[in-house]
């Protein structure tokens, strides 16, 4: 029973929530891992991105509720999130057409674009907080547990109750979906195709008849919406705040880059692999310890290798260690 109980402990505070932020990491990875196999530099304003997407995407939730518009136990977010692409969709394809399009006709060195990228990501990041602030903003809606720790007791007698929240549902069952969705279309359709075969060989792609430009302009609008998606995944589970999605940068990065830049089933396995990571050392082992080990062994203090505030250093580490020892990632990356 007891190791039930420490089962159970270790479901509600590292597995369950650790396997929502691997997928929200996945998805913004994916975003990452395109635009650097295909458009050949990496996207500094990703995590901005994320969060002008969620921006908008709150805005019609809000929008929807004031108009007694409403999904029932489901987030409302959800009706809005379709608006959220579509217009960022369309303000990176205006920022491509502004900016990127120049310095990929003069055949700019990728450390120029990543350069103009942070440009874009300060723009960005200022362009949310001035529309939306600079304060947390809690949108999610609708039943907030779709297991409550509660009724898990009531129903099962255990002394540890399960607990899952909607927003953790939604995110894993969303992003397998996405997943799913992206690789059929470049595995499947023609345009997919297209795009491997621009990431492979530009030169060869271009002499087979490929259109560049549509190549880059379907690149982006998937990346629009892959950044959306996630970044409303992550703030419907936990909140939204325009400076943490600056700081998501490096976990995604650390994603992308432990799967393999250009891989994008690398960057689900590095996704995962990260936020394991993240939440493993951060989280305090003393009470699943207390039902594991007998009571002589379990430690006086919390069992935390790392406190919370400090999570981004594992991105980092995790990041600098690969890096170091095999700088293509585990799944081999520059290709999609």
């Amino acid at each position: 029973m007891d190791f039930l109980n420490g089962l159970i402990a270790l479901a509600n505070y590292v597995l369950i929530p650790a396997t929502s932020y691997g997928a929200q990491l996945a998805l913004g990875a994916l975003g990452v891992t395109l635009v650097y196999g295909i458009l050949r530099f990496s996207n500094f304003a990703h995590g901005d991105t994320m969060a002008f997407g969620t921006m908008i995407t709150i805005l019609f939730t809000w929008l929807f509720q004031s108009w007694g518009i409403s999904l029932g136990p489901l987030p409302t977010a959800l009706l809005a999130l379709p608006l959220g692409i579509i217009g960022t969709a369309l303000f990176v394809l205006g920022t491509d057409r502004v900016v990127y399009r120049f310095y990929r006709r003069a055949k700019a060195a990728p450390v120029i674009l990543v350069i103009v990228s942070m440009g874009v990501m300060f723009v960005m990041n200022g362009l949310t907080r001035f529309i939306i602030g600079t304060g947390e903003q809690n949108f999610a809606d609708g039943s907030r547990f779709l297991i409550t720790a509660g009724k898990f007791k009531m129903a099962t007698g255990m002394e540890e109750g399960l607990a899952v929240r909607t927003t953790q549902v939604i995110t894993v069952v969303t992003a397998v979906i996405v997943v799913a969705l992206l690789f059929w279309f470049l595995n499947k359709t023609r345009t997919g195709k297209s795009m491997r075969a621009f990431s492979d060989n530009e030169d060869l792609a271009l002499l087979s008849g490929i259109n560049p430009e549509r190549v880059v302009m379907v690149t982006w609008i998937i990346v629009a919406g892959l950044a959306t998606i996630a970044g409303v995944l992550y703030g419907l589970d936990k909140s939204f705040k325009p400076f943490t999605y600056f700081q998501l940068l490096l976990p995604i990065f650390a994603s992308a880059v432990v799967g393999g830049l250009g891989n994008p089933l690398g960057a689900i396995g590095g996704g995962f692999i990260v936020a394991y990571s993240e939440v493993a050392v951060t989280y305090a082992w003393k009470k699943v310890l207390g039902y594991w080990l007998p009571s002589a062994l379990v430690p006086d203090g919390l069992a935390q290798l790392m406190g919370t505030d400090y999570k981004y250093a594992v991105s980092f580490v995790i990041l600098i260690i690969v890096l170091l020892f095999k700088p293509t990632g585990l799944f081999k990356g520059k290709s999609v």
